[in-house]
């Protein structure tokens, strides 16, 4: 399987602005910069990523968004705005992906080590499937890392996933039939940075807030982080 795929690791951000919680959080400013351009900013010096693709709904109201992430020069794929899985599925093959990776737009201070060191960590274990962004089963704050599968895995779930919340909520389906695959997580490195206590991404205005309430930069680190949040 996938023999004729040779390794290109790529990192798919899955953003819209239609958000129902928080509509339009993704414009939202966090220290004066918006959400999106505090993520485009850390996924630029990736490590062991080949390429960082935008994957946004083919739809009027994503319009704007298309128009912001193009005037900051990224690479982009519109896609079926409710069938999340079929938009992962389309541009894993159009770009010829062996591995994806997976970030959410709502994660403004996902860290670019954390991703390194997942794919890293994925790639010297024996596992269908890796992550690091929610603190289950690790002691990682949430929303400073991703998760990573195969193009195989990807394929298999594009052709057994069947309910609405799977093909919306893509990589639900691993943890829907955990029996089935081999699932592992990690610890941060160093173990004063263990807090699962800590939440940095951004599902309502109050977790804008909470952030908006220290004071630091775009390149804020995990260790300043833990001292600002700890």
């Amino acid at each position: 399987m996938g023999t004729h795929r040779s390794k290109n690791v790529i990192l798919f951000v899955q953003a819209r602005s239609n958000s129902v919680r928080f509509p339009n959080k993704i414009f939202k400013k966090l220290h004066g910069i918006s959400i999106i351009e505090w993520i485009i900013h850390r996924l630029s010096n990736l490590k062991k990523i080949n390429d960082v693709i935008y994957l946004i709904p083919d739809n009027l109201d994503n319009d704007k968004l298309n128009n912001k992430l193009k005037k900051n020069k990224v690479k982009i794929y519109r896609g079926n705005e409710d069938n999340v899985l079929k938009r992962f599925y389309d541009a894993a093959v159009l770009f010829n992906a062996s591995h994806i990776v997976r970030v959410c737009a709502d994660n403004p201070l996902v860290l670019g080590t954390e991703i390194d060191l997942l794919v890293d960590k994925y790639f010297n274990n024996d596992c269908d499937y890796m992550y690091n962004h929610i603190p289950l089963k690790n002691n990682y704050p949430d929303g400073l890392g991703g998760e990573i599968i195969s193009f195989e895995l990807l394929n298999y779930i594009y052709k057994n996933a069947k309910s609405d919340f799977h093909l919306e909520h893509c990589f639900s389906y691993i943890h829907d039939n955990s029996n089935s695959f081999i699932i592992k997580t990690f610890d941060p490195l160093k173990k004063y940075r263990f807090r699962p206590d800590l939440k940095f991404d951004v599902d309502e205005k109050k977790d804008l807030d909470f952030l908006n309430s220290k004071i630091f930069d775009l390149d804020v680190d995990f260790d300043e982080l833990i001292k600002l949040f700890g």
